[in-house]
């Protein structure tokens, strides 16, 4: 016995051990992203935004990650993608790591970033927090979720064209302080804007996924590279920047054991990246004060290189920076007296007017005081020389007023050259549909280069996770996938199979169903927008024309004369089967045999259609009018509106009735089996269209009074006409009435 519990305890430690290991830990890491472009704004549209977030979304897909996304996002739509999203973070669990990417334009005021949607309509400053999506209210309940990580980046710092009347607005994006677990990045340093690409994708979007696919490379040094990438791209003319405060390793890729050795040890470059930038020449000093991308470092390079030709383009990017920390003091500290300070230190800067509109809310004098107490702030004044820079609303380092040189190329040992197949990158082929990202030529990884084996795998769509090393190619028109091995050798292959239902799809859900077979899937309220919009829309058609879903061609309209209804249509009565000669009857017009579904295209006379009074069919008027059977007080007391025939079929036989008695129901009788001459012998449609329809009157004319005629059913005339026959004639004199005989 003591030895099955020594076992027993051995083995419930070695559990333990094992489910409380890092990698154990890591075996439920979970990935998921938001990849928005807008492009097509109403204002001014952009050139590479939607490329941009195609590649994004596509480089995260090869990571493992289970992306959504969109394009071109009204605010209605925006807000609810971001909606979306966020339901779908907080049902992912606490191992989850979030990148959100959103690329195109974007506005700071007041110390908040927002995005702006592409129906956004901003005059003046005012206008924004309406018409622009507040960044702050989603990435807030974002990070209090505390999952894993949270990787939030900003493609949308440009010069852009709003607000043209009134104070302007601050220039690019307001630095912001990351909340535990998050990293922020913008494509360009706080108040500076990026210049618009010129090729295919921007240059911040195409370093990024660079660098994204190295294997090597942790959270940091990979916007860190992006960085320095991006300002060799862009010979020193967009900065970008970003803070984190993610204490848990994350890495996109991971290197095989088996691979290459990279060109520096890390622990070379680990050792030069350290150096104090006095230690370095003027070059390797400027890339490294670009790498560490701090005030710090930035003033250390001037103090070492004053004279250096890059001085003047540091100088810039202090100054830039210097305000953007003085700014974001202030706005924290939101009294009065911090806007007095802002305006004593900068009162010609970026934030001048905002700061006013503050003192306007706070009710306080615009303008500071003579005397008030100044807050500290964590930086010194700005020099003389710094103000060139910073007194402007928009700061463009390549703004060619400041004649900066052109910045050294990096160094191996800080920046390794990028693959050759990823230097020159073919455009994406246009989206099919409404909202979907364009789908790039996939570019595949290393072999040595792969996901990590700890993250939940990602959804079938996911076809770049499941070819990582092959070239993929993917035709939205014909709905294939194109592979290409390492080898060279290629197959087309059918997109993942989906459930579904058993009755056929609408043309606009099987269309959007197969667009996201294929890539990063819509959010749940744009897939639903979508779908209403291709199922009016096909690709190559417009709404209305034919060939549009939904729509029929013009040969398969019904023909039908104008003005009257469709036999069988709202709440209308089908026309029953004995009158089918009717088509051929004088008056009518004239038309093409009908199909066997006659009842459909064959119009009804007239005056049924256009009979003053009469009430709408109840449900069995149809049989009724089908069974000839049909005693006759049925038909009198539900006459079926909307065919003329059974309303002139079943008008005449009261007054025969009233003159016959003993045979009412006979007479009613009759008369439904012959239809054709009570038809041919009443007057043509034309008469019938009149505001008294002839049935009426004819009855108005019989011997009956009216009221049996129109009120009085079948039944109270068979009453009153025993009463007529059993009239007896009176007896002659000396006879007497006996059992109804006349005796003597």
């Amino acid at each position: 016995m003591r030895r099955i519990l020594i076992f027993a305890m051995s083995l419930w430690t070695l559990a333990l051990a094992v489910l409380t290991s890092p990698v154990a830990a890591q075996q439920s890491e979970k990935r998921i992203a938001l990849v928005i472009g807008n492009a097509s704004y109403q204002a001014t549209p952009l050139k590479t935004s939607a490329n941009d977030a195609g590649l994004i979304a596509q480089t995260l897909e090869a990571a493992g990650f289970d992306v959504v996304g969109a394009r071109d996002l009204d605010q209605d739509s925006l807000r609810h993608a971001l909606r979306d999203f966020m339901d779908k973070a907080s049902a992912s669990g606490p191992n989850t790591v979030v990148f959100v990417y959103l690329s195109g334009y974007g506005l700071q005021l007041e110390g908040e970033n927002y995005f702006v949607p592409v129906d956004a309509k901003i005059n003046n400053a005012s206008d924004v927090p309406a018409q622009a999506i507040r960044l702050s209210d989603y990435v807030r309940p974002l990070t209090a979720l505390r999952l894993k990580a949270n990787i939030v980046v900003l493609d949308a710092a440009r010069a852009n064209p709003f607000a043209r009347s009134g104070p302007p607005l601050a220039g690019g994006l307001a630095l912001v302080e990351p909340e535990q677990g998050t990293l922020v990045g913008f494509n360009a340093a706080p108040g500076t804007v990026a210049p618009e690409g010129q090729g295919p994708y921007g240059a911040y979007a195409k370093a990024l996924a660079e660098m994204m696919r190295d294997g090597s490379l942790s959270l940091n040094d990979v916007f860190d590279r992006t960085r320095l990438r991006v300002n060799e791209l862009t010979k020193g003319a967009e900065v970008p920047w970003n803070a984190s405060k993610i204490e848990t390793s994350f890495t996109f890729l991971v290197r095989a054991p088996d691979a290459p050795p990279p060109q520096v040890s890390p622990e070379q470059t680990a050792t030069i990246r350290s150096k104090p930038i006095r230690d370095l020449d003027a070059q390797d000093a400027y890339i490294a004060a670009l790498n560490r991308d701090t005030l710090q470092g930035y003033l250390d390079f001037l103090a070492a290189y004053p004279d250096d030709p890059m001085a003047k383009r540091v100088h810039a990017i202090v100054a830039a920076r210097r305000e953007a920390i003085t700014w974001r003091h202030t706005r924290s500290v939101d009294t009065p007296q911090a806007y007095w300070s802002y305006l004593r230190r900068y009162p010609r800067g970026p934030h001048a007017y905002d700061a006013r509109r503050r003192l306007e809310y706070l009710a306080a004098a615009l303008e500071p005081p003579v005397t008030f107490e100044m807050i500290d702030y964590d930086v010194p004044p700005p020099p003389e020389a710094e103000f060139t820079y910073v007194d402007r609303p928009v700061l463009f380092f390549d703004d060619p007023g400041f004649d900066f040189a052109p910045p050294p190329p990096p160094p191996v040992f800080f920046l390794p050259p990028p693959p050759p197949d990823f230097i020159v990158l073919p455009p994406p082929p246009p989206p099919l549909f409404a909202f979907f990202l364009p789908i790039p030529v996939y570019q595949p990884v290393p072999v040595w280069v792969h996901a990590p084996s700890y993250i939940v795998p990602p959804p079938p769509n996911n076809i770049i996770f499941n070819n990582i090393h092959n070239t993929v190619v993917i035709n939205q028109t014909t709905n294939t996938i194109t592979v290409t091995n390492p080898n060279g050798q290629t197959s087309t292959v059918a997109p993942p199979s989906r459930p579904t239902a058993p009755l056929a799809r609408p043309a606009g859900q099987a269309a959007i169903s197969n667009a996201a077979a294929i890539g990063p899937a819509l959010p749940p309220s744009v897939a639903q927008r979508a779908t209403t919009i291709q199922g009016s829309t096909t690709p190559g058609t417009t709404p209305g024309t034919p060939g549009t879903p939904g729509q029929l061609q013009p040969s398969q309209q019904p023909q039908r004369p104008l003005g009257q209804p469709l036999p069988g249509a709202r709440g209308q009565q089908a026309l029953p089967s004995v009158q089918a000669p009717a088509s051929t009857t004088p008056g009518l017009p004239a038309g093409p045999p009908p199909p066997p579904a006659a009842t459909t295209t064959r119009p009804p006379l007239p005056s049924g259609a256009t009979q003053p009074g009469t009430p709408p069919p109840p449900p069995p008027a149809p049989s009724a009018a089908t069974h000839p059977a049909t005693p006759p007080p049925a038909a009198t007391t539900r006459p079926s509106p909307p065919p003329s025939s059974t309303r002139t079929l079943t008008a005449p036989p009261p007054p025969p009735a009233v003159k016959r008695p003993p045979q009412p129901s006979a007479v009613t009788r009759q008369a439904t089996p012959h239809p054709p001459p009570a038809v041919v012998t009443r007057p043509p449609p034309v008469t019938m269209r009149s505001a008294a329809p002839p049935p009426p009157p004819a009855a108005m004319t019989r011997p009956p009074p009216p009221p049996v005629v129109r009120a009085a059913p079948p039944p109270p005339a068979v009453r009153q006409a025993p009463a007529a026959a059993a009239r007896p004639p009176a007896c002659g004199a000396g006879l007497r009435l006996v059992n109804g005989k006349c005796v003597k």
